[in-house]
């Protein structure tokens, strides 16, 4: 569909990094991000390209770690999203470093975005984060550190809020280096979520920029960067190679090319699709300019239009929608 070059936001799945069944290790993350890294190099050297990545699996590895050393106090989960997006964005920016051009720049930025303090997510915590414990054990933590668990399965776990993005603090830097030719790593596991000053804005010097415990849903913190940078396409790479009405049954069929109107008529899993398809729906609905969803193996057809779910805005010419 492309023909020109255009800037692109690709959000990388957890499934890049680590997969459920893999061994959580450097050296696995480090083969599954050179996998990713072989299918988005192509890419640069045609277009502006933006990588966003999970750090689901990460942040649940650091809260084990510091959960068996009893000598220190766990880190906060901003403090654990800045970590891993170092960590990640290191890996991505490393192995993409070892296929281009030794001129082109690959940078990876911490990013805090903005949330508000009175988004109705903070009275309902639903993300689960970090390891699982015994009832016992999670009673004393939530007596303690003032922390909400959940069941999961037979055991408990720690709910945080998943407030919706609002503006990303690093906004000016990400478009300077995009403006002389940098491939951009940021926004790493959906942001740093973070709470402005009631008084002002953080360069006024009003008042305290702080951390909270969050998590901004990754897709969400996408689709607000791709609006944010001017992207001309917004992709989500994922597991799959598309989005699926009827998942799971003998009838399930893949939705090709559809409008955000028509994607509002079914139903995805909350857990996995939904998140993507929300996001894509309002990227074409607010820019007019085309999202897309499906695996990472495909990643050069996709920006082709070729494969994927590709969310369009207006009816697609001829197409019926994909039904």
């Amino acid at each position: 569909m492309e023909e020109r070059p255009v800037r692109i936001v690709i959000a990388l799945g957890g499934n890049a990094l680590l997969r459920r069944s893999d061994p959580m290790t450097t050296e696995v993350q480090r083969r599954n991000v050179r996998i990713a890294a072989e299918a988005i190099t192509p890419l640069v050297a045609e277009h502006s390209v933006v990588i966003v990545h999970g750090n689901g699996p990460q942040v649940g590895l650091l809260s084990l770690q510091a959960e068996a050393y009893q000598g220190a106090e766990p880190y906060p989960l901003d403090v654990l999203d800045a970590g891993t997006q170092g960590m990640i964005g290191y890996l991505i920016q490393q192995e993409m470093r070892s296929l281009l051009p030794q001129e082109t720049q690959v940078v990876t930025l911490l990013t805090m975005i903005a949330v508000d303090p009175g988004d109705p997510a903070f009275a309902d915590p639903t993300k689960f984060v970090g390891p699982v414990y015994a009832k016992e054990a999670a009673d004393k933590l939530a007596a303690e550190k003032d922390w909400v668990f959940r069941q999961d399965g037979r055991a408990w776990r720690r709910v945080v809020a998943s407030p919706r993005p609002r503006r990303i603090l690093e906004i000016q830097p990400i478009m300077w280096l995009l403006d002389h030719g940098a491939v951009v790593i940021c926004a790493g596991g959906g942001g740093i979520p973070t709470v402005l000053p009631a008084s002002g804005p953080a360069s006024s010097g009003a008042g305290e920029v702080v951390g909270v415990e969050a998590v901004i849903d990754k897709d969400f913190a996408s689709e607000l960067l791709a609006e944010d940078v001017g992207a001309e396409l917004f992709v989500m790479a994922t597991d799959v190679d598309g989005a699926y009405v009827d998942w799971g049954r003998p009838e399930q069929r893949l939705l090709s090319q559809v409008t955000p109107g028509e994607l509002a008529g079914y139903d995805f899993a909350a857990g996995s699709m939904g998140p993507k398809v929300e996001a894509a729906s309002r990227f074409a609905a607010k820019t007019g300019r085309r999202a897309a969803i499906g695996s990472l193996n495909d990643i050069t057809a996709i920006v082709e239009g070729k494969a994927g779910t590709n969310v369009v805005p207006g009816a697609p010419e001829g197409s019926g929608g994909g039904r």
